[in-house]
């Protein structure tokens, strides 16, 4: 009988890293070990990917509220800030928030609506109709938003956000104003000082409000870009892609990933005798239909891989075969018209219709969204996740 099974994605379980520990050696041997328990051999293409949250826990890449809080009065001047288009999150922002607040006598705060950036919703669209709102165009104050909306809870976490992000800010001495705009540039009206808190749209919305007159516009990817009092820092990312690791304290995205990755795979290589590929992931990219969330919280899926993570899938539709080109054939003759056919195919099928419906991602962000969901964000304990089968067809036996 043919082989059965195609991809496999296995959670690995991992020590808990703390500082200054050596994931390379951690990551290799919690793989390896992995294998002699659940009894799987190596081969060339598997793949190995580890979160970015050991990574930069290994790193030691912290930094505090204050170190925050110094970044944003060097930078601003500790005056008023115009923060705008952060996501929803008391992970990923609200620590954040407090450092900002801390650095700045005022902080207008602007929102998104009726959603951030990663599906977080503070209203339904619904309701928008209802009142007669247009979110290109309509700017809200939170006297209008309260009247229109009252006081909506996210439906997962019943957080009331407006509410939460505006008592941060005031009892982290600033005080506080919050509108509601889609428009970057609405909030040059309340100031011309600027941090950009979106995440993937962040170059368009400086790029806007440098041109309709900001004067000091950032991004979070701009604070802590350096070490703050020999903070942790990321010299690409900033803030972005941070979470919470203490009441008082970040984990930032992890730095200098690529040696990483290719120490892991030589190490590999050196007991295997196999070409593995390794991968650091953050976020993956799927939309929850209930909450509508979006996860992308991070500003890339993968911070570094191997080079034969490169690239995007080079597949033929298997139903598009079946339904057109073999309509008149079943069963075995199906079966071998369908294997001919992927051996055949050519090594870039873009824009051709067998390949239609099949998904058009980057090989990371596909192979990273798997991770996320295999590994999850909670007490599973398996930080590292191992894959294979994941470059194998319909003829691979």
């Amino acid at each position: 009988m043919s082989r059965m099974i195609g991809t496999v994605s296995r959670g690995v379980r991992a020590p808990i890293i703390r500082n200054g520990d050596d994931i390379v050696e951690i990551v290799s041997d919690s793989v390896l070990e992995a294998s002699k328990d659940a009894g799987f051999e190596f081969h060339d293409r598997d793949i190995v990917a580890m979160t970015e949250a050991i990574v930069a826990r290994a790193q030691g890449n912290y930094a505090t509220v204050d170190d925050i809080a110094e970044d944003i009065r060097k930078k601003f001047g500790g005056e008023t800030v115009g923060v705008i288009f952060p996501i929803l999150s008391r992970n990923r922002f609200a620590i954040c928030l407090r450092g900002i607040a801390k650095g700045a006598k005022k902080i207008v705060l602007m929102l998104s609506y009726p959603s951030d950036e990663v599906g977080n919703h503070l209203i339904s669209l619904d309701a928008l109709d209802e009142k007669g709102v247009d979110p290109y165009r309509d700017v809200l104050s939170l006297e209008r938003y309260r009247e229109l909306f009252g006081y909506e809870k996210h439906t997962f976490t019943g957080v009331d956000y407006v509410e939460y992000y505006e008592s941060l800010i005031r009892e982290c001495g600033a005080e506080a104003e919050i509108i509601f705009a889609n428009n970057p540039k609405a909030i040059l009206d309340y100031t011309k000082n600027v941090l950009c808190c979106d995440i993937h749209s962040r170059a368009r919305t400086k790029r806007l409000l440098r041109a309709a007159g900001g004067e000091i516009v950032l991004g979070l990817d701009d604070i802590l870009s350096a070490p703050v009092n020999g903070s942790g820092y990321n010299a690409d990312y900033g803030l972005l892609g941070s979470n919470k690791a203490t009441e008082d304290q970040v984990k930032l995205f992890p730095r200098d990933c690529q040696p990483v990755v290719d120490a892991i795979q030589k190490r590999l290589f050196e007991v295997t005798g196999k070409t593995i590929e390794v991968m650091v992931y953050g976020d993956g990219a799927f939309k929850d239909p209930v909450g509508k969330i979006w996860e992308l919280a991070d500003p890339v899926v993968a911070p570094a891989y191997t080079k034969g993570l490169e690239g995007t899938p080079n597949e033929l539709k298997l139903k598009y075969l079946a339904d057109n080109d073999f309509s008149d054939l079943s069963g075995d003759a199906l079966k071998q018209a369908i294997k001919e056919k992927i051996q055949e195919k050519d090594g870039n099928l873009f824009g051709k219709m067998a390949s239609e419906g099949t998904t058009p991602r980057r090989l990371t962000d596909l192979i990273g969204s798997l991770c996320d969901l295999t590994s999850g964000s909670g007490d599973k304990g398996t930080p590292i996740v191992f894959i294979q089968g994941y470059f194998d067809n319909y003829t691979t036996e």
